[in-house]
């Protein structure tokens, strides 16, 4: 009688312990219904006047970068005239530009954002303080296109560029006079030596005037007897008349 009451207590243990993991099946169901939540949760944050639409969003392209070094000085801002180290590589290793080859090592400045260089240029900047270095990895698409830049820059070629953010200003630069030349000596024409003059031929010395004979005295004339007076007459002329 003992073994038969043993035995039944024995089976309603079993069937306790099964009626228990049965309770415990919904949690399964719980975990479904969370991840349902979180999907409708998702599908929620689209505004409603946005028409929806079924798909998964992809990547068209993007920008990589790798902070080499991170600067110490003021964080990059749009809009601004960034002055920039760089060297540009093909994907293959070839490099084909960079500043420290240009005449003096002088970086470039350029405003960014301000589409003076490329699209991958104007965006890599981004987050970077001045002073740091960064490294770029940039598709085809924000850089020469499909076309490239023959025969540098081959058709959708990606290009690598590291990059170092030297400073930037509201205003660009001011461009740096060239020296100016030296100013060669300027070269005097010689003079051309003056022809010596002839000297004169001396003046014969003037032949003395030959001395004149001095004149014979003239004989003086004999005086004239004197002429015997006129009677005058009887009317005198008149003064106006002499």
């Amino acid at each position: 009688m003992t073994s038969k009451l043993s035995s039944i207590a024995l089976l309603a243990a079993i069937s306790i312990a099964a009626t228990a993991q049965t309770t415990t099946t919904p949690k399964t169901t719980t975990t479904t219904t969370t991840h349902h939540t979180t999907t409708a949760a998702k599908t929620a944050a689209t505004p409603p006047n946005i028409p929806k639409v079924v798909g998964i969003p992809k990547i068209l392209y993007a920008i990589k970068y790798v902070d080499i070094k991170v600067g110490t000085g003021p964080l990059a801002e749009d809009r601004k005239y960034y002055t920039v180290h760089y060297t540009g590589w093909l994907t293959n290793g070839t490099k084909f530009d960079s500043s420290f080859d240009h005449p003096g090592s002088e970086p470039i400045t350029f405003p960014y954002g301000g589409h003076r260089v490329i699209a991958g240029w104007d965006t890599g900047f981004q987050g970077m303080h001045v002073g740091g270095k960064r490294r770029l990895f940039i598709p085809y698409q924000l850089a020469y296109g499909e076309s490239g830049r023959p025969p540098v820059i081959p058709a959708k070629a990606d290009l690598i560029f590291d990059l170092e953010l030297v400073s930037q200003s509201d205003t660009p630069p001011t461009p740096k006079q060239a020296p100016p030349a030296p100013a060669s000596p300027q070269k005097t024409a010689p003079t051309t030596p003056t022809t010596p003059t002839t000297p004169t031929t001396p003046t014969m010395p003037t032949t003395p005037t030959t001395q004149t004979t001095p004149t014979t005295p003239t004989t003086p004339t004999a005086p004239t007897t004197p002429t015997t007076p006129t009677t005058p007459t009887t009317n005198p002329p008149h003064p106006e008349a002499l």
